[in-house]
């Protein structure tokens, strides 16, 4: 008798089960409804501040011009209007500055929504975009093309391929052992990651001193010094592919953040799922890299930052943490151009800035940590 009676009772437990899974999102997604508004109000005053800072970067510097002239330029040139400016202060602003504060604000977007998405896919908030190697990855490629000489273009091109195989290589070794853990996935790119840092550790050894050496040093620190519209174009159509992807799939983001066995009852392929959203987080991570060389902390603490205004759910949570990001980066960059005579790379501060940021919202969240 009992065997008639186990398959309906466990029947009926798996659908209580997905009815009160089912009823919480439904619960979630009425309560995010009614705070939308005010994540769409905050949306749009972070891109006006976005837009601000813009204009203002491109001011600041040692050639120094005003806001209503440097937004003259900008405009006068994209619109063909009359030119009333000096050769100089064209070169400044079009060609000089407003690239790199264009590239800062890509580098900043790409590397907070590749640490959001990341955070929600493994539930974990101490994950940042380089876990799965991406950054040792890229350094390996950058640094390889400083030994053989090559210019901006393919030292750019050769860190991109690095950082994918690297990304590739890691999300191999779960398969090859037949696991679907979020922890041997995150083992395997501390792995990997260990590994390709001691092969950089070997390309440093035996590069030039006093040429390369200094190359590859300064290019892991990063820098916006050497972008041009050049570099940037390159970089454009990956890093649109994978903003496009990661926003399409916050919503399944969200339920891979429930945990393995709900995401499974609402009828997800957890594994496709979480693929797709390492390899546009990835491919973001390394478009963001290639340009700028290994920025730290930003995917870390941005994400942190932006759940303060607009809470856990990735729907919000995914713009505006890309919005805070480029506005942070490009902070970030006029700080390191303006603030000494010789510039500083960009994770110097990078870091003074994040560290003691996350330490502060650690001790906030001590309780739910405990």
């Amino acid at each position: 008798m009992s065997l008639f009676t186990e398959f309906p009772q466990t029947e009926k437990r798996l659908d209580i089960k997905v009815r009160t899974v089912t009823t919480s999102l439904k619960r979630k997604k009425d309560r995010l409804q009614n705070e939308g508004k005010g994540a769409k109000v905050l949306i749009i005053l972070l891109l006006c501040l976005l837009v601000f800072l813009i204009l203002l970067s491109i001011c600041v510097g040692k050639y120094s011009l005003s806001i209503a002239d440097s937004a003259y330029i900008v405009f006068a040139k994209i619109f063909n209007l009359e030119q009333t400016w000096t050769s100089v202060a064209e070169g400044v602003v079009i060609y000089l500055r407003l690239p790199r504060v264009l590239a800062a604000g890509l580098v900043g977007g790409a590397l907070s929504m590749s640490g959001a998405s990341f955070q929600g896919i493994f539930k974990n908030p101490l994950v940042s975009p380089d876990l799965l190697g991406v950054s040792s990855g890229a350094c390996i490629g950058a640094a390889i093309a400083i030994l053989l000489g090559a210019g901006a273009m393919t030292m750019q091109m050769s860190a991109f391929i690095a950082g994918i195989i690297t990304v590739l290589i890691t999300l191999m070794i779960p398969r090859l052992i037949k696991s679907d853990s979020n922890i041997i996935l995150v083992l395997s790119g501390i792995i990997v990651g260990g590994m390709m840092g001691s092969i950089l550790g070997f390309i440093k050894y035996v590069a030039d001193p006093l040429t390369q050496l200094a190359a590859i040093t300064y290019w892991q620190m990063g820098s916006f010094a050497y972008i041009s519209y050049q570099s940037l174009v390159s970089v454009l159509p990956p890093m649109i592919i994978g903003f496009v992807c990661l926003f399409a799939m916050s919503w399944w983001i969200d339920v891979l953040s429930l945990g393995d066995e709900e995401a499974k009852l609402l009828g997800a392929n957890i594994r496709l799922l979480r693929t797709i959203v390492i390899l546009a987080a990835t491919l973001l991570t390394a478009s963001a890299i290639c340009i700028s060389g290994t920025v730290g902390w930003i995917g870390l603490v941005i994400p942190h930052f932006a759940r303060m205004f607009v809470g856990p759910n990735n729907q919000r949570l995914l713009p505006v943490s890309a919005l805070i990001g480029a506005i942070f980066l490009i902070v970030i960059d006029t700080i390191t151009r303006t603030l000494t005579t010789a510039e500083l790379p960009i994770s110097i501060l990078t870091g003074l800035i994040g560290a003691p940021f996350y330490v502060f919202l650690l001790y906030r969240q001590r309780m739910r940590l405990q």
